[in-house]
Protein backbone atom coordinates (compact mmCIF):
# COMPACT_ATOMS: atom_id res chain seq x y z
CA UNK A 1 0.00 0.00 0.00
CA UNK A 2 1.75 3.33 -1.07
CA UNK A 3 1.82 6.95 -0.23
CA UNK A 4 -0.23 7.73 -2.68
CA UNK A 5 -3.53 5.15 -1.93
CA UNK A 6 -3.28 6.95 1.63
CA UNK A 7 -3.16 10.82 0.26
CA UNK A 8 -6.08 9.60 -2.15
CA UNK A 9 -8.23 8.07 0.95
CA UNK A 10 -7.55 11.43 2.43
CA UNK A 11 -8.62 13.12 -0.82
CA UNK A 12 -5.91 15.71 -0.33
CA UNK A 13 -3.81 14.56 -2.97
CA UNK A 14 -4.78 18.31 -5.00
CA UNK A 15 -3.75 20.49 -2.59
CA UNK A 16 0.06 22.23 -1.76
CA UNK A 17 -0.07 21.68 2.07
CA UNK A 18 0.38 18.23 3.62
CA UNK A 19 -3.35 16.71 5.48
CA UNK A 20 -4.08 17.63 9.06
CA UNK A 21 -5.98 15.92 11.57
CA UNK A 22 -4.69 15.10 15.51
CA UNK A 23 -4.73 11.93 17.31
CA UNK A 24 -7.39 11.86 19.73
CA UNK A 25 -9.03 14.53 18.24
CA UNK A 26 -12.45 15.07 20.21
CA UNK A 27 -10.59 14.04 23.56
CA UNK A 28 -11.59 16.06 27.00
CA UNK A 29 -10.50 19.57 25.52
CA UNK A 30 -13.85 20.62 23.22
CA UNK A 31 -16.07 22.07 25.53
CA UNK A 32 -18.89 20.44 23.33
CA UNK A 33 -17.55 16.81 24.55
CA UNK A 34 -17.49 18.46 28.26
CA UNK A 35 -21.15 18.70 28.10
CA UNK A 36 -22.05 15.54 26.76
CA UNK A 37 -19.65 13.82 29.00
CA UNK A 38 -21.77 14.94 32.37
CA UNK A 39 -24.89 13.22 30.31
CA UNK A 40 -23.46 10.09 29.52
CA UNK A 41 -19.94 8.01 30.79
CA UNK A 42 -17.14 7.19 28.49
CA UNK A 43 -18.12 3.42 27.91
CA UNK A 44 -22.23 4.58 27.35
CA UNK A 45 -20.89 6.79 24.51
CA UNK A 46 -18.95 4.29 23.30
CA UNK A 47 -21.03 1.11 23.37
CA UNK A 48 -24.25 3.91 21.28
CA UNK A 49 -23.75 4.25 17.88
CA UNK A 50 -25.14 7.45 17.82
CA UNK A 51 -22.72 8.76 20.52
CA UNK A 52 -19.98 7.21 18.19
CA UNK A 53 -21.24 9.47 15.53
CA UNK A 54 -21.72 12.39 17.77
CA UNK A 55 -18.90 12.81 19.17
CA UNK A 56 -16.73 11.50 15.54
CA UNK A 57 -17.75 14.96 14.21
CA UNK A 58 -17.42 17.30 16.54
CA UNK A 59 -13.47 18.20 15.39
CA UNK A 60 -14.66 18.42 11.84
CA UNK A 61 -17.45 21.33 12.80
CA UNK A 62 -14.84 22.93 15.39
CA UNK A 63 -11.94 22.31 13.47
CA UNK A 64 -13.01 21.40 9.61
CA UNK A 65 -10.01 19.03 9.37
CA UNK A 66 -9.01 16.60 6.99
CA UNK A 67 -10.15 13.54 7.94
CA UNK A 68 -12.14 12.17 10.74
CA UNK A 69 -10.80 9.62 13.69
CA UNK A 70 -13.87 6.94 15.06
CA UNK A 71 -14.49 7.49 18.30
CA UNK A 72 -13.90 4.56 20.65
CA UNK A 73 -11.49 2.80 22.94
CA UNK A 74 -8.34 -0.12 22.09
CA UNK A 75 -10.32 -1.60 24.77
CA UNK A 76 -13.82 -2.82 23.08
CA UNK A 77 -11.78 -6.05 22.10
CA UNK A 78 -11.01 -7.08 25.84
CA UNK A 79 -14.32 -6.18 27.06
CA UNK A 80 -15.95 -8.68 24.09
CA UNK A 81 -13.95 -11.23 25.46
CA UNK A 82 -15.69 -10.97 28.54
CA UNK A 83 -13.27 -9.35 31.13
CA UNK A 84 -15.12 -6.67 31.92
CA UNK A 85 -14.16 -3.05 31.34
CA UNK A 86 -15.02 0.27 33.15
CA UNK A 87 -13.33 3.65 33.56
CA UNK A 88 -12.69 5.67 36.44
CA UNK A 89 -12.10 8.95 36.91
CA UNK A 90 -8.88 9.63 37.94
CA UNK A 91 -7.81 6.30 37.29
CA UNK A 92 -8.45 5.55 33.45
CA UNK A 93 -9.70 1.79 31.89
CA UNK A 94 -9.70 -1.19 34.68
CA UNK A 95 -9.86 -4.84 33.11
CA UNK A 96 -12.14 -6.05 35.70
CA UNK A 97 -10.86 -9.56 35.15
CA UNK A 98 -7.47 -9.35 34.41
CA UNK A 99 -5.45 -12.95 32.85
CA UNK A 100 -1.85 -13.07 34.73
CA UNK A 101 -0.62 -16.63 33.80
CA UNK A 102 -1.18 -18.99 31.27
CA UNK A 103 -3.86 -21.52 33.20
CA UNK A 104 -5.93 -17.94 32.86
CA UNK A 105 -6.02 -18.52 28.98
CA UNK A 106 -8.48 -20.43 28.63
CA UNK A 107 -10.81 -18.13 29.91
CA UNK A 108 -10.70 -16.50 26.81
CA UNK A 109 -13.01 -17.25 23.90
CA UNK A 110 -11.76 -19.41 21.35
CA UNK A 111 -14.07 -17.25 18.36
CA UNK A 112 -14.08 -13.81 17.37
CA UNK A 113 -17.54 -12.91 18.31
CA UNK A 114 -17.63 -9.61 16.68
CA UNK A 115 -21.72 -9.31 17.03
CA UNK A 116 -21.02 -7.82 20.69
CA UNK A 117 -19.33 -4.71 19.14
CA UNK A 118 -21.40 -4.45 16.36
CA UNK A 119 -22.02 -1.42 18.05
CA UNK A 120 -18.97 0.08 16.61
CA UNK A 121 -19.45 -0.87 13.11
CA UNK A 122 -23.08 0.83 13.24
CA UNK A 123 -21.25 3.86 14.40
CA UNK A 124 -19.34 3.92 11.86
CA UNK A 125 -22.27 3.40 9.07
CA UNK A 126 -24.03 6.21 10.86
CA UNK A 127 -21.05 8.65 10.66
CA UNK A 128 -20.24 8.34 7.54
CA UNK A 129 -23.42 9.00 6.32
CA UNK A 130 -22.89 12.40 7.85
CA UNK A 131 -19.28 13.07 6.54
CA UNK A 132 -17.58 15.25 3.56
CA UNK A 133 -14.09 13.95 4.74
CA UNK A 134 -12.42 10.24 4.89
CA UNK A 135 -12.77 8.18 8.16
CA UNK A 136 -9.79 6.58 10.23
CA UNK A 137 -10.34 3.29 12.01
CA UNK A 138 -8.04 1.94 14.62
CA UNK A 139 -7.58 -0.68 16.76
CA UNK A 140 -5.06 -1.14 19.91
CA UNK A 141 -1.73 -3.57 19.22
CA UNK A 142 -1.78 -6.72 21.03
CA UNK A 143 0.91 -6.06 22.72
CA UNK A 144 -0.21 -3.20 24.57
CA UNK A 145 -3.86 -5.10 24.41
CA UNK A 146 -1.92 -7.45 26.36
CA UNK A 147 -0.54 -5.42 28.61
CA UNK A 148 -3.96 -3.69 29.59
CA UNK A 149 -5.59 -7.41 30.01
CA UNK A 150 -2.74 -8.53 32.22
CA UNK A 151 -2.07 -5.46 34.41
CA UNK A 152 -5.46 -4.57 35.05
CA UNK A 153 -5.18 -1.00 34.05
CA UNK A 154 -2.55 1.47 32.81
CA UNK A 155 0.88 0.73 34.53
CA UNK A 156 4.06 2.63 34.80
CA UNK A 157 6.29 -0.35 34.34
CA UNK A 158 4.43 -2.69 32.85
CA UNK A 159 6.15 -5.51 35.49
CA UNK A 160 3.55 -8.51 35.43
CA UNK A 161 3.52 -7.76 31.77
CA UNK A 162 7.59 -8.37 31.30
CA UNK A 163 7.41 -10.54 33.88
CA UNK A 164 5.48 -13.01 31.72
CA UNK A 165 7.05 -12.08 28.68
CA UNK A 166 10.57 -13.46 29.91
CA UNK A 167 9.15 -16.23 32.14
CA UNK A 168 6.95 -17.97 29.97
CA UNK A 169 7.04 -16.10 26.54
CA UNK A 170 5.20 -19.38 24.61
CA UNK A 171 1.74 -19.06 26.30
CA UNK A 172 2.70 -15.14 26.02
CA UNK A 173 2.72 -15.64 22.24
CA UNK A 174 -0.58 -17.86 22.27
CA UNK A 175 -2.08 -14.27 23.91
CA UNK A 176 -0.59 -11.83 21.24
CA UNK A 177 -1.45 -14.52 18.72
CA UNK A 178 -5.37 -14.55 20.22
CA UNK A 179 -5.45 -10.50 20.24
CA UNK A 180 -3.93 -10.31 16.61
CA UNK A 181 -6.85 -12.61 15.65
CA UNK A 182 -9.53 -10.71 16.77
CA UNK A 183 -7.84 -7.68 15.75
CA UNK A 184 -7.83 -8.74 12.57
CA UNK A 185 -11.28 -9.17 12.51
CA UNK A 186 -12.61 -6.44 13.95
CA UNK A 187 -10.89 -4.26 11.51
CA UNK A 188 -11.94 -6.07 8.50
CA UNK A 189 -15.46 -5.47 9.59
CA UNK A 190 -14.66 -1.67 10.27
CA UNK A 191 -13.57 -1.72 6.39
CA UNK A 192 -16.84 -3.38 5.53
CA UNK A 193 -19.00 -0.90 7.59
CA UNK A 194 -16.89 2.27 5.53
CA UNK A 195 -13.54 3.39 7.42
CA UNK A 196 -11.21 4.65 4.72
CA UNK A 197 -8.34 3.79 6.45
CA UNK A 198 -7.09 2.55 9.72
CA UNK A 199 -4.31 2.77 12.61
CA UNK A 200 -2.58 0.95 14.46
CA UNK A 201 -1.65 2.24 18.06
CA UNK A 202 0.88 0.32 20.37
CA UNK A 203 0.99 3.11 22.79
CA UNK A 204 3.44 1.10 25.33
CA UNK A 205 5.85 -0.56 23.21
CA UNK A 206 8.45 2.07 24.26
CA UNK A 207 8.38 -0.61 27.66
CA UNK A 208 10.05 -3.19 25.08
CA UNK A 209 14.29 -3.37 23.99
CA UNK A 210 14.92 -3.37 20.32
CA UNK A 211 14.81 -7.61 20.61
CA UNK A 212 11.75 -7.53 22.14
CA UNK A 213 9.90 -5.06 20.49
CA UNK A 214 10.74 -7.15 17.11
CA UNK A 215 9.77 -10.17 18.58
CA UNK A 216 5.96 -8.84 20.74
CA UNK A 217 5.61 -5.80 18.86
CA UNK A 218 6.11 -6.09 16.00
CA UNK A 219 5.51 -9.73 14.52
CA UNK A 220 1.90 -8.70 15.86
CA UNK A 221 2.08 -5.60 13.79
CA UNK A 222 3.14 -7.53 10.68
CA UNK A 223 0.00 -10.14 10.72
CA UNK A 224 -2.68 -7.83 11.25
CA UNK A 225 -1.30 -5.81 8.36
CA UNK A 226 -0.69 -9.10 6.64
CA UNK A 227 -4.26 -10.01 7.22
CA UNK A 228 -5.73 -6.76 6.18
CA UNK A 229 -3.67 -6.29 3.28
CA UNK A 230 -5.99 -7.53 0.36
CA UNK A 231 -8.68 -5.16 0.90
CA UNK A 232 -6.08 -2.04 -0.47
CA UNK A 233 -7.07 -0.49 3.17
CA UNK A 234 -4.42 1.90 3.91
CA UNK A 235 -2.80 1.68 7.06
CA UNK A 236 -0.76 3.63 9.41
CA UNK A 237 1.63 2.36 12.36
CA UNK A 238 1.93 4.29 15.58
CA UNK A 239 4.28 3.11 18.49
CA UNK A 240 5.49 5.59 21.24
CA UNK A 241 9.03 5.20 20.83
CA UNK A 242 8.65 5.12 17.16
CA UNK A 243 11.46 7.42 16.97
CA UNK A 244 13.92 4.63 17.57
CA UNK A 245 11.58 2.13 15.47
CA UNK A 246 10.73 3.59 12.69
CA UNK A 247 13.34 1.20 10.27
CA UNK A 248 11.62 -1.31 11.61
CA UNK A 249 7.84 -0.37 11.06
CA UNK A 250 8.76 0.81 7.69
CA UNK A 251 9.87 -2.97 7.17
CA UNK A 252 6.40 -3.74 7.12
CA UNK A 253 5.20 -1.53 4.16
CA UNK A 254 2.25 0.29 5.55
CA UNK A 255 1.29 3.08 4.40
CA UNK A 256 2.13 5.85 6.96
CA UNK A 257 4.73 5.75 9.71
CA UNK A 258 3.31 8.04 12.63
CA UNK A 259 5.89 9.76 14.50
CA UNK A 260 6.92 11.12 18.30
CA UNK A 261 8.27 14.56 18.54
CA UNK A 262 11.55 12.84 19.64
CA UNK A 263 12.96 12.64 16.23
CA UNK A 264 13.64 14.78 13.27
CA UNK A 265 11.40 13.98 10.51
CA UNK A 266 13.81 14.82 7.79
CA UNK A 267 16.56 13.10 9.15
CA UNK A 268 13.76 9.73 9.19
CA UNK A 269 13.15 10.41 5.81
CA UNK A 270 16.47 9.79 4.66
CA UNK A 271 16.14 6.31 5.87
CA UNK A 272 12.36 5.88 5.27
CA UNK A 273 11.20 5.38 1.60
CA UNK A 274 8.99 8.54 0.53
CA UNK A 275 6.14 5.46 -0.96
CA UNK A 276 5.53 5.29 2.72
CA UNK A 277 4.01 8.32 4.28
CA UNK A 278 5.58 10.02 7.55
CA UNK A 279 3.23 11.13 10.02
CA UNK A 280 3.93 14.04 12.92
CA UNK A 281 5.36 15.08 15.21
CA UNK A 282 4.79 17.82 16.96
CA UNK A 283 4.82 17.76 20.94
CA UNK A 284 2.16 17.83 22.55
CA UNK A 285 2.99 19.99 25.32
CA UNK A 286 3.82 22.62 22.85
CA UNK A 287 -0.01 23.59 22.97
CA UNK A 288 0.58 24.99 26.54
CA UNK A 289 2.60 27.74 24.78
CA UNK A 290 1.58 31.13 23.89
CA UNK A 291 -0.53 31.10 20.82
CA UNK A 292 2.64 33.00 18.77
CA UNK A 293 5.03 30.24 20.09
CA UNK A 294 2.53 27.68 18.65
CA UNK A 295 2.67 29.38 15.54
CA UNK A 296 6.36 29.35 14.62
CA UNK A 297 7.08 26.06 16.25
CA UNK A 298 4.27 24.62 13.40
CA UNK A 299 5.48 26.87 11.07
CA UNK A 300 8.97 25.00 11.41
CA UNK A 301 8.00 21.64 10.93
CA UNK A 302 5.91 22.51 7.95
CA UNK A 303 9.38 24.37 6.13
CA UNK A 304 11.21 20.92 7.43
CA UNK A 305 9.24 19.05 5.94
CA UNK A 306 8.01 21.40 2.90
CA UNK A 307 9.34 19.59 -0.35
CA UNK A 308 8.49 16.22 0.82
CA UNK A 309 5.10 14.93 -1.05
CA UNK A 310 4.23 12.20 1.53
CA UNK A 311 4.10 14.14 4.91
CA UNK A 312 1.02 14.38 6.74
CA UNK A 313 0.80 17.09 9.92
CA UNK A 314 -0.03 15.87 13.43
CA UNK A 315 1.35 15.84 16.59
CA UNK A 316 3.55 13.44 17.95
CA UNK A 317 0.72 11.85 20.47
CA UNK A 318 -2.50 12.80 21.62
CA UNK A 319 -4.32 16.43 22.82
CA UNK A 320 -4.22 16.64 26.53
CA UNK A 321 -7.67 17.44 28.34
CA UNK A 322 -6.93 20.36 29.46
CA UNK A 323 -5.17 22.37 26.31
CA UNK A 324 -7.41 25.08 24.56
CA UNK A 325 -9.50 25.12 21.83
CA UNK A 326 -7.58 28.54 20.63
CA UNK A 327 -4.10 26.57 20.54
CA UNK A 328 -5.65 23.22 18.47
CA UNK A 329 -7.16 25.93 16.37
CA UNK A 330 -4.00 27.99 15.98
CA UNK A 331 -2.13 24.89 15.15
CA UNK A 332 -4.62 23.64 12.15
CA UNK A 333 -5.21 27.35 11.12
CA UNK A 334 -1.25 27.68 10.47
CA UNK A 335 -1.10 23.86 8.73
CA UNK A 336 -3.99 25.37 6.46
CA UNK A 337 -2.26 28.53 5.53
CA UNK A 338 0.74 26.72 4.17
CA UNK A 339 0.88 27.51 0.85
Amino acid sequence: MTNDLLLRALRCCNTTRPPVWLMRQAGRHLSEYRRLRERYSFLEMCHHPELIAEVTLMPIRTYEVDAAILFSDILVIPEAMGLGLRFEDNIGPIIERPITSHTDLKALPERCDLTLLDYVFQGIKQVKSLLNVPLIGFCGAPFTVASYIIEGRSSRDLKKTKQWMFRDPSSFHKLLDIIADWSIEYLQKQIQAGVDAVQLFDSWANFLAHRQFKEFSLHYLKKIIDGIRSTGTPTILFCRGSSVFAPDLAELSPSAVGLDWNCSLANIRKVIPVPIALQGNLDPDLLYAPLARIEREVSALLDSMAADPGYIFNLGHGVHPDVSEDAVRTVIETVKGMS
